[in-house]
């Protein structure tokens, strides 16, 4: 059985999204965000990333991971590469270069394009975007985003799909990423195959019931 560590609102919803389109059977253990709590280690506090319990399953005490059959593994997108090369299906790669174009996409977002649109979304989150320096932040993320949404737009334009002709792996941690970019809807009408793209794959029934547990949990 797998096991997926880590609430909805975070990360992990990447792994939960992919358990859905595989159809894999779960169990969901909600570990919360020390950062989110007054007293990560009082004795009523949540399970949270600093909880002693969840550190014994993952010392670097980050969510999201799992623990599949005993391997235990973190890091979200690695860990979507790694449920659909053991799982296969239309989703993972079906040639070494699929495989590479895959890993290659996801590495893209992970170091050119998250920490560009995390940014945008901690500046919302702490209601800042009025602020001087909000502005500032939140201007220059989307300035440097302008260019990956371009080389994404270029891409997208022959298929409509980040790798291949059908949604993949790829178009899957793709849109998580770009999901945390959904802020600064400029962007995406400068760039109408991304803005496409993102619509048909969260109209998928895997993210939107991945979505409804979601928005059941506290913001």
């Amino acid at each position: 059985m797998l096991t997926i560590y880590g609430v909805y609102r975070s990360r992990a919803s990447r792994n939960y999204w992919l358990a859905g389109e595989l159809g894999l059977p779960f169990a969901s253990v909600p570990v919360l965000q020390a950062r989110r709590l007054d007293d990560p280690l009082a004795a009523d506090a949540p399970l949270n990333t600093q909880s002693p319990d969840f550190l014994a399953v993952n010392p670097t005490g980050l969510i999201p991971c799992i623990d599949d059959g005993g391997f235990v593994m973190t890091e979200s997108l690695a860990i979507n590469l790694y449920l659909v090369r053991k799982h296969g299906g239309t989703l993972s790669g079906q040639t070494v270069t699929e495989e590479a174009e895959m890993l290659q996409w996801t590495m893209w977002a992970a170091t050119e394009v998250e920490p560009h649109a995390v940014r945008i979304i901690l500046t919302l989150d702490a209601n800042a975007a009025e602020s001087e320096q909000g502005r500032l932040a939140i201007r220059g993320a989307a300035k440097a985003l302008k260019k990956c949404f371009r080389r994404l737009d270029a891409h997208l334009a022959a298929t409509g799909h980040v790798v291949g002709d059908r949604f993949t792996v790829a178009d899957l941690n793709l849109a998580e990423v770009f999901r945390y970019a959904m802020g600064q809807p400029q962007l995406f009408d400068e760039a109408p195959n991304v803005k496409a793209w993102l619509a048909a794959c969260q109209s998928r029934a895997a993210f939107k019931a991945m979505m409804a547990v979601r928005q059941t949990e506290p913001e």
